[in-house]
């Protein structure tokens, strides 16, 4: 059981998270607001907010414990977040809020004028649900010490606090908490661990006296583990639905952008930052075994009470924002994408397109996800396997189809059917054959065989009809907005 300070900050903490979701249920009126809050997020809000949904548990407990067992190195994985990011907001940010959508299947509907791609929903669905549930997992291992639960009623109390806030207000609700969040963290890991941390180790000279060079070697990691990071982590950066309905919700093309690319640095630094502090610990903490106990045990045994509740809030907050907007992320792509692609397949006339759909049905579905994520949370000990899976498919069988419809012309409906198809064949076929579903050929061969049956398919078959293409060319130049209404600003 922790320190009764510590748990009444934490305590303190989840109460604040409900609140904000009702604060952000007095802003949502319609499903644009539910799902990507009006579109209408100033560079204020829109910056914090997507901080921090890419800076998960990953990020902070992770980078902290990759820092700690391979030093300066360590900072890799939230680096290669952050220049996916980066590229992201520089050169694909604009564009995407241009189009004026809700998920990434739309995209690719929009791009090709081919139904069947809305297929890739149910990967996206699969990839943002196994995000949240990880998510889940990872802050209710805080609450099993803090509150000394079990491990069941940790999962219930955490995915329950995420569910409500969640479903009562939306993305409205989802950015309010994600600014408190990106505060905790931002003031948890710059402002407290970092100093106390390189305070206790003697600073970088204490450092390099009882730790030695290595730790300061950036390739200590190993060059084929970094050249992955970036490979997964980079490139699902660029086409994940979680990231991108982030974007759908800035107000302008320039808040995408320029919000993007100082989210992206901010990244940069807290990469960093995480690295340093685990370098630090693990000349006063060396038996640590498991490097994901390295956070909290530094916030136990070199903290003063009531810091330290504050240092684990700011590891809640990391693991609840990307939880919160994977689950958002989930409803939406399950409702807009997946639903009609079942009712295509059971004959049933799907329903029309509306961008005011009735918000208490997309409310609904946050709640009856979020329950499928407490469930599987509860009962699964371990599915960083199955999120490797679901990362892999992402990139293997979607990244070419997205990306390369924004790039080639040229390229066809066929072309990105078939490259999804093989590219997730591929990767999955080689997990087999390999035996590891963490090892790194799937996503090399699966994305080198999507890219080329791409080509080929879309050479091989008739160009996109000029109709599409004038819609996307339409949407792309910002053409298609008599529907929205005038976006309001808000900073």
């Amino acid at each position: 059981m922790g320190k009764p300070l510590d748990i009444a900050i934490i305590v303190v903490y989840l109460v604040a998270m409900l609140a904000f979701g009702f604060w952000g249920k007095t802003r949502t009126k319609d499903s644009a607001d539910f799902l990507v809050a009006g579109r209408r997020l100033g560079p204020t809000l829109y910056t914090g907010t997507m901080a921090a949904v890419v800076l998960g548990g990953a990020s902070t407990v992770g980078g902290v414990g990759l820092g700690y067992k391979w030093g300066l190195s360590g900072m890799w994985l939230v680096v290669s977040i952050a220049v996916g990011l980066l590229a992201l907001s520089l050169f694909f940010a604009g564009r995407i809020q241009r189009l004026r959508v809700y998920t990434v299947a739309q995209m690719l509907r929009l791009r090709y004028g081919v139904d069947a791609t809305s297929s890739s929903g149910l990967v996206m669905a699969a990839y943002t649900l196994m995000l949240s549930v990880t998510s889940t997992i990872a802050y209710a291992t805080v609450f099993n010490v803090l509150f000394g639960t079990d491990r069941t009623i940790s999962v219930i109390i955490g995915g329950a606090v995420v569910m409500l806030y969640s479903s009562i207000g939306g993305m409205w609700s989802i950015t309010l908490t994600d600014m408190v969040q990106f505060i905790l963290k931002t003031i948890g890991v710059f402002a407290l661990l970092l100093p106390f941390t390189l305070s206790k180790a003697g600073g970088f000279a204490g450092i390099r006296e009882r730790a030695g060079d290595a730790v300061f070697d950036l390739g200590a990691i190993g060059m084929p583990t970094i050249i992955t990071f970036f490979v997964v982590y980079s490139f699902g950066m660029l086409i994940g639905q979680d990231i991108w309905q982030r974007v759908f919700t800035a107000r302008s093309p320039q808040v995408a952008k320029w919000g993007g690319t100082t989210a992206a640095l901010y990244c940069v630094l807290y990469g960093i930052a995480g690295a340093v502090i685990g370098m630090a610990a693990s000349t006063f903490l060396p038996d640590i075994e498991a490097k994901d106990d390295v956070y909290a045990q530094i916030a136990e045994s070199i903290l003063p009470v009531g810091i330290s509740g504050l240092v684990l809030a700011a590891a809640v907050a990391a693991m609840m924002s990307t939880a919160s907007g994977a689950l958002i992320a989930t409803a939406t792509v399950a409702r807009t994408d997946v639903k009609p692609l079942l009712q295509r397949l059971i004959g049933r006339p799907a329903e029309s397109e509306n961008a005011e759909r009735d918000v208490h049905s997309d409310r609904l579905y946050v709640v009856v996800l979020g329950i499928v994520v407490i469930v599987i949370a509860a009962l699964l000990n371990d599915v960083v396997a199955a999120l490797t899976i679901a990362y892999d498919i992402l990139v293997g069988g979607l990244l070419v189809a997205i990306l390369g419809g924004f790039l080639w012309k040229r390229a066809t409906g066929a072309g990105a059917l078939w490259s999804m198809a093989v590219g997730t064949v591929v990767t999955l076929g080689t997990m087999v054959i390999v035996g590891d579903v963490l090892a790194n050929e799937p996503i090399y061969y699966g994305l080198a065989a999507s890219l080329v049956v791409y080509v080929i398919a879309s050479l091989a078959t008739p160009r996109t009809s000029p109709e599409v293409l004038d819609e996307w060319d339409a949407r792309l130049a910002g053409r298609e907005r008599a529907d929205q209404g005038a976006p309001r600003t808000v900073s």
